[in-house]
């Protein structure tokens, strides 16, 4: 782990199969989420500068003078979807209607437009074939429009006018999120008032950019998008659809969209494809240190009664052995190591095992800018690899399956390949292996896909995007909406830890009290909401980081375990004997309890999530058709009969089980 970012083959010719739906979001389709309407019985419309579009629920009307979108439901209830687009496109040509789309030019910025009615929804691409940019659409202007939800890690619903949100202290307003890597999923909604909403999804995610401004004490999106013929970015394309306001109901629209076009993978499915994978469900996730990754560690949590977790080691000179792996298998648990293929340094020097790789990797297989130079790796160590450098060399040289067949030798039925599925991509320019950062993104499902198929790997990786959802099973980090404070604060050695002791490293386990605004940003659970839960859950099970263990954070432990069971997603713990010593027995209590309402629900959607209270401190969540209903009490006071800092939990058919756990 010491390699890992803290923020931010012979098998290639057996790689799975993937939809073009899955390997790119852009591909992929949507369904409308509100409303009765049925707007395939009705038409486009052109009137002088106006385009009315038919939608579920309502119509979206177009001005093509300065794209412009309003909203009409079917209520008679309307609002702008989006303001005028930034900048002056120009006089607009003369509007096509054919075959169920509009279309029309910009032709002084170069620009194409067509819009369309399409599963619900309007759908807009704009296309240009040389170097623009373009700032649209301009969401949340319109004074209807009470929060903003935006898939941050797990997911964020901030009220729009609230002063602190719109402050520094926020560390909201003036940033910007890219698409395909800053955001776990390529969407945002809306929240207006009197049960409306809306849904934006960018198709065409690479490229991308969602700014948040701060104008007149109140919040609103900005999506950029960078027109590249270079990196194939020409076409942006941007889907509007009517909501019931929900703060999940975005997310709801997206999970739909994802449904109709292939995008979703279940637990089942990958279930029955490898019944490994079904030691996920009811386990706790641990990285593991010093005792606790020998054979006496885990006999030590089977006496606790722990009988499902997930354990995870450095892949250093002191890995999980074979007899240790033989005996968590037997205990029921998994056991998979860390490793990276993102970073390459001189072996000679390397200062992690995961980043020494067999020559030439270092330097011909690096990451190149556009002035030729090699890209530097994280924290300024070795370079970027270039996965597309790695997927050329693979048939003959075999990098990537000699290295995991050497990784998992103790018997490792798991693997956490960090970066891959975070989205942190590239561009490389060498000529030797020139790619874009599709083709990145490519590539790096792909080879996930040969992990979690072929190698037959329960395979996780770091806060994974919605498009990584059909190779791997578990994601650590997708649960953690980080502010971008944290990671200045991980830098801060004395104050956060380092990598010493070798045996219990303080980085991971030194306890740290959070900046107030920052803990504000990331915990509050008045603001947090399970938008990635309401679209993956019984896709991909999620955690929070590894370097935020359960007992990293004291000040929000008990919040973490009431958000942890509200959602129906495990802790992720760090592991050695001294905290096994001094918190085994609350990490058993909560594992036990955890573990029921995971075997229920695991492999069900999350189907319905609302605040039961006006200050939002009430929550609840349901799974499936009933199967499991959670509700926590984040509050001071009893709701319902429910104490404050507790959650109940209800399998259907079954009597109600309470927790309520004590902080750290």
């Amino acid at each position: 782990m010491k390699a890992r970012k803290l923020k931010k083959t012979k098998p290639q010719t057996k790689f799975i199969a993937m939809s073009a739906a899955l390997l790119t979001v852009g591909a992929l389709g949507t369904t409308a989420a509100f409303g009765t309407g049925k707007p395939e019985t009705r038409h486009i419309e052109a009137h002088g500068t106006q385009l009315s579009v038919p939608v579920a629920g309502g119509r979206a009307t177009v001005d093509i003078t300065s794209l412009a979108v309003r909203a009409r439901a079917d209520d008679g209830r309307t609002w702008q979807l989006s303001a005028p687009a930034s900048g002056d496109l120009g006089t607009p040509g003369e509007v096509t209607v054919r075959g169920g789309k509009a279309s029309w030019r910009y032709g002084d910025r170069g620009l194409t437009v067509t819009a369309s009615a399409r599963d619900g929804r309007l759908t807009v691409t704009v296309r240009s074939a040389r170097q623009a940019n373009l700032t649209w659409p301009v969401s949340g202007m319109d004074r209807s429009t009470q929060e903003l939800q935006i898939p941050r890690g797990e997911g964020l619903s901030v009220p729009v006018g609230d002063r602190w949100w719109n402050s520094a202290s926020a560390g909201l307003a003036g940033t910007g999120a890219d698409m395909a890597e800053g955001l776990t999923m390529p969407f945002w909604g809306t929240s207006q008032s009197g049960r409306h909403g809306a849904s934006y999804l960018v198709e065409s995610d690479i490229g991308t950019t969602l700014n948040f401004v701060s104008a007149g004490g109140r919040l609103h999106t900005e999506a950029e998008h960078a027109f590249s013929p270079q990196q194939a970015t020409e076409n942006y394309t941007v889907t509007f659809a009517l909501t019931d306001g929900s703060p999940v109901a975005a997310a709801r629209d997206y999970r739909a969209w994802l449904q109709g076009h292939g995008g979703i993978t279940t637990l089942r499915q990958k279930i029955d494809r490898n019944p490994e994978v079904a030691k996920l469900v009811g386990a706790f996730h641990a990285y593991t240190w010093g005792q606790a990754r020998t054979a006496e560690g885990v006999r030590r949590l089977r006496d606790l009664g722990i009988d499902r977790m997930w354990l995870g080691y450095d892949s250093d000179t002191n890995p999980m052995d074979r007899k240790a792996t033989r005996l968590a298998q037997q205990a029921g648990y998994l056991v998979g190591p860390y490793d990276s293929w993102a970073n390459a340094q001189d072996p000679a020097s390397a200062d992690s095992p995961v980043s020494a790789w067999p020559a030439p990797v270092w330097q011909d297989a690096c990451v190149r800018g556009a002035n030729g130079a090699i890209v530097t790796g994280f924290g300024g160590r070795g370079c970027y690899v270039s996965s597309e450098a790695l997927r050329r060399a693979e048939p003959s040289r075999h990098y990537l399956a000699d290295r995991t067949r050497q990784m998992t030798a103790n018997g490792a039925t798991s693997y956490f390949l960090d970066v891959d599925a975070a989205g942190e991509l590239f561009t490389d320019r060498s000529p030797a292996h020139p790619m874009t950062k599709a083709q990145d993104r490519h590539n790096r499902v792909q080879r996930m896909g040969w992990l979690s198929g072929d190698r037959r790997l329960v395979l996780g990786s770091e806060s994974a995007g919605s498009w990584a959802n059909g190779v791997l099973s578990f994601s650590h980090g997708s649960g953690t909406p980080v502010d971008d404070r944290l990671w200045k604060l991980e830098k801060d050695r004395p104050t956060w830890g380092g990598y010493t002791p070798a045996g219990a490293p303080a980085i991971f386990f030194k306890p740290v009290r959070l900046p107030s605004d920052v803990a504000k940003t990331m915990y509050d659970p008045r603001y947090r909401v399970p938008l990635y839960q309401t679209v993956l859950h019984d896709s991909v099970i999620s955690t929070e980081r590894w370097e935020l263990s359960w007992s990293k954070l004291p000040d929000q432990s008990r919040t973490r375990a009431l958000l942890a069971m509200l959602y129906n997603v495990p802790l992720n713990l760090v592991l050695d004997q001294d905290e096994l010593d001094r918190h085994g027995k609350q990490i058993a209590q909560l594992q036990k309890y955890f573990e029921p309402l995971h075997k229920a629900a695991a492999t069900q959607p999350m189907t319905d999530f609302r605040r039961l209270t006006e200050d939002r401190l009430v929550q609840r969540t349901t799974f499936g058709d009933g199967v499991l209903t959670v509700t926590a009490n984040f509050s001071a006071r009893t709701h319902d009969g429910l104490p404050a800092g507790c959650v109940d939990a209800v399998i259907k058919g079954g009597a109600r089980h309470r927790l309520c756990p004590t902080g750290l």
